[in-house]
């Protein structure tokens, strides 16, 4: 599993174009015995593995792709591809589902199919759908999904998930306030874009306060301006990017809704005009309570009760795996990746990030477990 992870992460690449990589986890799991259908969704592959005539199935999911960061890691093993990382553990997650494919070809122990779901295109959240339009689910249908996650800041091999929400929708915004540009010295004759995008910036930070329920959770964040004007020039032109998280459809409707109209209504008190592109990039990932079940009580058997913590806070972060589970039954599961820096501490999407080796066998043994479990 070292030399197939260290492998992956030098030859990262980004959404929808993992072809080298696909074609690498393709070749171990033919090497496996493994039935193999490329092709899906892009660059997305399916590896089946049939024990007994049961007609159950149930699918493992890991995910191909990369991020566009330039590497500051350290490793010897370290990115050949400039500008591309795997930051986020996505060579770990492959690795560990090639070594629990390995265990269940060698050792069966259970009765159905195995699917190994290897999809492209996680980080902007469009692979899961893409291999869905594609016809995964009829060409190779499954009774559930699971997959694992790495979590820097908890220790090394804890296991940790919830029922319901556990990771968050993620939905993006770009404010374009038009104004009047001209010269700096004359304010009273331009009108300000950078003044109606400050008030805007500042009066979106009551959404979440005044608009969302306090039972409910959601973050909304402006995270960056860009402008055309000039140090002693007034732009015409102020752009405000930013994403909201939420778990309920329902909050997200509010926040698009809200953001439409302040960002209208600040622009029209002071003369000037808006327009608000908002799109939905993530679905939220909500676990099923059975799968749950499942999960929790392969873990205890695989890793150990006391590394297991089945009832943990949700994440606001964003996962394309919630597209998976709101076809089938399906649960994620976070894996600590260490909780010191230098021992898998660091934070996913960092340029220093390391996924711990350290926790392959961890994941293995997990699903290794699930898989008997539910094919039992």
């Amino acid at each position: 599993m070292r030399r197939w992870r260290h492998h992956l992460h030098r030859i990262p690449e980004t959404a929808f174009t993992e072809h080298r990589t696909s074609a690498y986890v393709a070749g171990v799991l033919t090497g496996l015995g493994y039935g193999v259908t490329t092709g899906i969704g892009g660059t997305g592959l399916v590896g089946s593995l049939t024990r007994g005539a049961s007609g159950r199935a149930v699918a493992l999911r890991a995910e191909l792709d990369a991020l566009r960061i330039e590497e500051h890691s350290g490793v010897e093993y370290t990115s050949t591809h400039p500008g591309a990382m795997h930051a986020c553990g996505h060579d770990g997650h492959m690795a560990m589902l090639l070594g629990a494919a390995a265990r269940l070809a060698e050792e069966g122990g259970f009765d159905g199919t195995v699917r190994v779901l290897f999809q492209p295109a996680e980080e902007p959240g469009r692979g899961a759908q893409a291999m869905i339009d594609d016809g995964l689910l009829d060409r190779f249908p499954v009774d559930s999904v699971y997959a694992i996650h790495n979590i820097p800041g908890f220790r090394a091999g804890q296991l940790l998930t919830r029922t319901g929400p556990i990771m968050a929708s993620e939905d993006d915004f770009v404010i374009r306030v038009v104004g009047r540009g001209g010269h700096a010295s004359a304010p009273h004759l331009v009108i300000d874009p950078l003044v109606v995008a400050a008030e805007i910036i500042v009066a979106l930070q009551t959404v979440v306060a005044r608009s969302i329920s306090p039972t409910d959770t959601a973050v909304l964040s402006c995270t960056d301006v860009v402008t055309d004007g000039a140090r002693n020039a007034i732009p015409t032109h102020v752009t405000i990017s930013g994403d909201t998280r939420s778990f309920d459809p329902a909050a997200q409707a509010v926040l698009e809704r809200r953001v439409r109209q302040i960002s209208a209504g600040v622009a029209a008190a002071h003369g000037a005009t808006v327009d608000v592109q908002y799109t939905h990039e993530f679905t939220p990932t909500v676990n099923d309570p059975g799968c749950v079940a499942t999960a929790e009580r392969a873990a205890s058997t695989a890793l150990g009760g006391e590394q297991v913590d089945a009832h943990a806070d949700p994440i606001m972060a964003s996962e394309d795996f919630g597209v998976l589970a709101s076809h089938v039954p399906g649960c994620l599961v976070l894996l600590g990746n260490g909780a010191e820096p230098g021992a898998g501490g660091v934070p996913l999407h960092s340029h220093d990030y390391v996924f711990n080796d350290a926790i392959l066998e961890n994941g293995v043994d997990f699903y290794v477990e699930l898989v008997r479990d539910v094919l039992g």
